[in-house]
């Protein structure tokens, strides 16, 4: 052989190269073993001699072989997979919940599989259609805003589902939250409480639980005779510290004689807080301005920001053991959970 010439492929190489999956056949091959002690050492079941493990693994290293989760699922009739949908990870409102999903799903021996939906109904059935085609152990969803196909998708699914963020008393549904409503309205009450009279709700994204955060704010004033739908301001942007700015900035142009806003989320309130410390406007005393999530940094700003805490993390530890639960065969102790939100009071208000 010349030496600029290159080696021949062996056979599995070159499958690999022209871009095809490598098979648990194509790995008994190269080890030099049957298919069904190659299927064993994969698996972790004993009764393969060590010689013979140490090939498969070898051959399974070498080739890039992975398990097809779908195939497993059907030859064992057990899968591991669990779909989490979320609708964004720009902050970490969501990423806390993952997180916590993780660390209650994967010591059990299940893979969590994220997606992010935007907010958008057809990326969500796009998503949920493809991870139901490797047939999963269960779902975890948030909410329950969703199209009608991806409602008889996870009805036609046959796994457990657990809703997440939300509540709901409707019989066979699984959900672990908090009333968005109730919460809303808590705020808004401190504020009252607190002397202000001209309050404003200013929100972004405009998803169904920003939505059920307004309901509360207008019964809140509605039960107090306050509510004035002209200190409401609605924008469908995602949220952001920098649309924060710009949100206040407007506010203050169409209602200067505003004296408290109430934002939907906290990055806005941390860009309307700086907005308002850039242009000399004394908070709390010429301004009260509160948040919802409690995010990180809203404790550090100046002066530090008045909000609701959402409970995340046990949102996603509980809603992750509920589906655990379900996943083999024990029923949870309730169908709905509720767990308690807390109106953290600062000094911005």
């Amino acid at each position: 052989m010349e030496p600029h010439q290159e080696k021949p492929l062996r056979r599995e190489e070159r499958r690999r190269r022209s871009g095809g999956y490598v098979t648990l056949q194509d790995v008994a091959q190269a080890a030099g073993v049957s298919l069904i002690s190659a299927s064993r050492v994969v698996r972790g079941v004993r009764g393969v001699s060590p010689q013979l493990a140490a090939r498969v693994r070898e051959a399974v290293a070498r080739l890039g072989y992975t398990p097809d989760p779908a195939a497993r699922a059907l030859a064992s009739q057990r899968s591991t997979l669990v779909p989490v949908l979320v609708p964004m990870l720009s902050n970490t409102l969501f990423v806390d919940v993952i997180e916590a999903v993780h660390g209650v799903l994967f010591p059990a021996g299940y893979q969590p599989l994220i997606g992010v939906t935007h907010y958008d109904h057809a990326q969500e059935e796009q998503l949920l259609r493809g991870y139901l085609a490797m047939r999963p152990a269960g779902l975890l969803v948030t909410g329950f805003e969703r199209s009608e196909a991806v409602r008889r998708l996870i009805s036609a699914a046959g796994v457990p589902c657990v809703h997440l963020m939300e509540v709901c008393d409707a019989p066979d549904v699984y959900c672990v939250g908090f009333s968005q409503v109730e919460a809303g309205a808590a705020l808004t009450r401190h504020l009252i409480d607190r002397g202000y009279r001209r309050i404003a709700w200013v929100a972004a994204q405009l998803d169904a639980r920003t939505m059920q955060r307004a309901e509360g704010y207008r019964r809140a004033l509605r039960d107090a005779n306050l509510y004035d739908p002209g200190l409401e301001l609605l924008c469908a942007q995602p949220s952001s510290v920098a649309l924060g700015v710009r949100l206040l900035e407007q506010l203050l142009q169409l209602r200067p004689d505003v004296q408290a806003v109430f934002f939907n989320n906290d990055d806005l309130a941390q860009g309307a807080l700086l907005s308002a410390l850039r242009r000399g406007i004394e908070v709390p005393r010429r301004l009260a301005i509160a948040g919802f999530n409690d995010l990180p940094g809203s404790a550090e700003m100046v002066p530090p920001l008045t909000t609701v805490r959402t409970p995340r993390v046990e949102i996603g530890a509980r809603a992750a053991q509920m589906l655990l639960d379900l996943m083999e065969g024990r029923s949870p102790s309730s169908a709905c959970v509720r767990v308690r939100y807390e109106v953290v009071i600062r000094g911005s208000t």
